[in-house]
């Protein structure tokens, strides 16, 4: 009875879970594999400040017409504020205001854009006029102008002058000149900022522009600014750190000019960071779309209603249940030996990120090291809770140990020891040794590496971008992999390495 109720209970998850993602397949016509056509990007700004009580008015700089991209859709997450666009020169501007507000305060600015290489930038009434030279100090002065000569001496016009510029400027061995104008660089920004000042110094109009790199995943990205040329006839974009012409592909201009980037009135300490998460164009503009022409609320509720850096964060957690069932396959059916259930899962998880070989040596170097010393804290004979403990407290002086030696030596991968799950090293190693005592360093061994061996298995099936998409997507599968779980769970046949365990009898039984 038991068994039967088992099956029909994951034949119904089998069922339900199939039926959604046909459904989402066949009506709604989202892929089931990443499509390599047009994508989308979704965009978002996170602006928190603190409000000193009282009325609060903020700007901030929105999307334009970016140059190879188009707006597909926009909202704005701003509770009681009143919200008002309007274009102010070159930039429009999103205007938050309210009458009261106190404490720490939250808006947020979403959008969806593809590229679109029709798209350009929207074009101006006049050209600008030739700058006025600046006053610059000595010797910033003599070597500015000392500069400007052999440039132009070198060049033909506008644009290849800004590219002989650019390249004296970030020369790995800069001359006398360019030595001079680099102690003045306080920074990244600041440095286009005296670019644009030099080029004034030659009458040349030019202007900072920022912009953000599409990258997938991006969760606390923050504007990078660009160096633009006006030759006359519009205006001509160059990398400032290069010399290259032109504006990547995966760069959006998101707002053109110098002027601070939020303008608040009423608060303080404003902050701006970006999450970027990158779909296909059907799975979000044709799918939703569909649910709404039809009168579907799916995709309503979806993973895709949800704020982009949680998205990120969900496309790691999903894949979590994936590794869980690799662990019930590699134990029940298989019969490799593990500690525990959830460390060889959370220990793939870390090897996402510091990579498949760094991370077995790195895990098997704290737990060898965490191993000697927990046989010393036996001697002194501890109390349970304490002994735990003082196994956690090795194990992070261990991690920052490693950190701090690997980085001295010039290994920067050492310093990815810092993502593996301290309390499951530090329960790992009090279980080896346990085992170690109990059933001898042979089952500890055997368990340790089928441990590392399971682990680097969910790190090939938890990288896997197909079964990432897939899962992310349909997120309903998992109640097939909960049906597939939940059936192993009720088998109570041989495990594979019990073949092997037991060969000399099966061959026995032969006539």
């Amino acid at each position: 009875m038991k068994n039967l109720h088992v099956k029909m209970l994951a034949l119904c998850l089998t069922a339900v879970g199939i039926w959604l993602c046909a459904y989402k397949v066949t009506q709604l016509g989202l892929p089931l594999t990443p499509a390599e056509r047009t994508e989308v990007w979704s965009v978002e700004a996170r602006i928190v400040f603190r409000a000193r009580a009282g009325t609060v008015k903020l700007s901030f700089p929105i999307p334009n017409q970016p140059p190879g991209f188009s707006l597909l859709d926009e909202d704005f997450v701003s509770g009681n504020y009143g919200l008002a666009t309007e274009r102010q020169e070159n930039n429009r501007m999103a205007m938050w205001s309210v009458r009261r507000a106190n404490g720490k305060q939250l808006l947020y600015y979403r959008a969806s854009i593809y590229q679109d290489a029709s798209a350009h930038q929207p074009s101006e009434s006049a050209p600008p006029l030739f700058p006025e030279i600046p006053e610059f100090g000595e010797p910033y002065g003599s070597a500015v102008f000392s500069m400007l000569d052999e440039v132009r001496s070198q060049s033909a016009d506008i644009k290849s002058f800004t590219r002989q510029l650019l390249t004296r400027l970030n020369a790995k061995e800069p001359d006398e000149n360019v030595a001079v104008l680099r102690k003045d660089m306080p920074g990244e920004g600041v440095w286009v900022e005296d670019i644009v000042r030099i080029l004034a110094g030659a009458r040349i109009p030019a202007r900072v522009i920022y912009g953000l790199r599409l990258v997938d995943g991006t969760r606390h990205g923050q504007l990078e600014p660009w160096l633009q040329v006006h030759d006359g006839q519009g205006w001509a974009s160059f990398d400032p750190t290069t010399g290259d012409a032109g504006i990547p592909k995966d760069f959006l201009v998101w707002r053109i000019g110098s002027d601070p980037l939020i303008r608040l009135e009423g608060g303080a300490a404003p902050t701006v960071e970006f999450s970027i998460a990158r779909n296909m164009h059907e799975l979000v503009a044709v799918a939703q779309k569909r649910a709404r022409l039809e009168g579907s609320r799916v995709m309503d509720f979806s993973l895709f209603s949800l704020p982009v850096q949680s998205q990120n964060v969900y496309r790691i957690i999903l894949m979590v249940p994936l590794g869980a069932l690799l662990v019930v396959v590699m134990r029940n059916l298989v019969g490799i030996k593990t500690f525990g259930t959830f460390m060889p899962i959370l220990i793939a998880l870390a090897f996402r990120e510091t990579e498949w070989l760094w991370g077995v040596i790195l895990f098997s170097l704290i737990v060898a090291l965490g191993l000697g010393l927990r046989f010393y804290l036996e001697q002194l004979k501890l109390l349970l809770v304490p002994r735990l403990a003082s196994v956690l407290i090795i194990v992070v002086l261990l991690m920052a140990g490693i950190s701090v030696v690997s980085h001295r030596m010039g290994l920067d991968l050492g310093l990815s020891v810092a993502l593996f799950p301290m309390v499951i090293l530090a329960m790992t190693i009090e279980r080896m040794s346990l085992v170690w005592e109990e059933s001898g360093a042979g089952e500890a061994f055997q368990q340790g590496l089928g441990s590392l061996a399971v682990a680097s298995l969910g790190y090939v099936v938890m990288s896997n971008s197909w079964l990432s998409y897939l899962i992310f997507v349909f997120p309903e599968l998992l109640l097939v992999v909960l049906a597939i779980t939940l059936l192993m769970g009720r088998y109570t046949g041989y495990r594979l390495t019990e073949f092997w365990r037991f060969r000399a009898l099966l061959q026995q039984e032969k006539p």
